[in-house]
């Protein structure tokens, strides 16, 4: 009795401790960046993370502009932006990594991360964007990306702090306020 007392408590333990390894796991997170590099999550501790789905073709691309004069302002040791091309919504973002970066350089003149093309809807979600938009994993809030640019919030220890639609601009009053620390 004793042993079916023990292992059923080792196995509770097992599950209790891989539901909080899916909500606190934002640092597990491995991507490959826009020139196909591994970008491991955990160089992220200790800033504050607007993470954004692009497209180039959209009609929030302009936005581009907005989050480059937000990540010149406050990028650095306490802030960063990271940028992922995806091709969800109307097929606004048709072009390879390669074409990709050159139209954020050359347009844009984007300095931020930008990662490897994803999905971030659907069958072949992108873990990372699994994550970002389920409670059951992130333990906040559940969000749904409806079309290109949604901004999510980390904060500097890796918690899912908010989420913020297409029609958000980069330099809403709340999103700075939140990249300045002040909230």
């Amino acid at each position: 009795m004793k042993s079916v007392v023990l292992i059923i408590s080792l196995f509770s333990l097992f599950l209790l401790s891989n539901k909080q390894d899916n909500v606190s796991s934002f640092y597990n997170f491995k991507m490959k960046t826009i020139d196909g590099k591994d970008f491991d999550f955990t160089q992220l501790k200790g800033k504050r993370v607007m993470i954004v789905n692009t497209a180039s073709e959209c009609g929030y691309t302009p936005q581009y502009q907005q989050l480059e004069e937000l990540y010149k302002t406050y990028g650095g040791d306490k802030f960063i932006i990271l940028g992922f091309p995806a091709n969800n919504f109307g097929h606004q973002e048709p072009g390879t990594d390669a074409e990709i970066k050159t139209f954020c350089t050359k347009t844009y003149s984007v300095t931020f991360p930008m990662f490897s093309k994803i999905s971030v809807k659907g069958d072949d979600i992108a873990p990372l964007y699994k994550w970002l938009c389920n409670k059951s994993l992130n333990g906040v809030s559940d969000a749904t990306v409806k079309w290109n640019f949604n901004k999510f919030l980390i904060d500097e220890n890796g918690k899912w702090v908010a989420w913020h639609p297409s029609n958000s601009t980069p330099l809403d009053a709340d999103i700075v306020k939140w990249v300045k620390g002040n909230k």
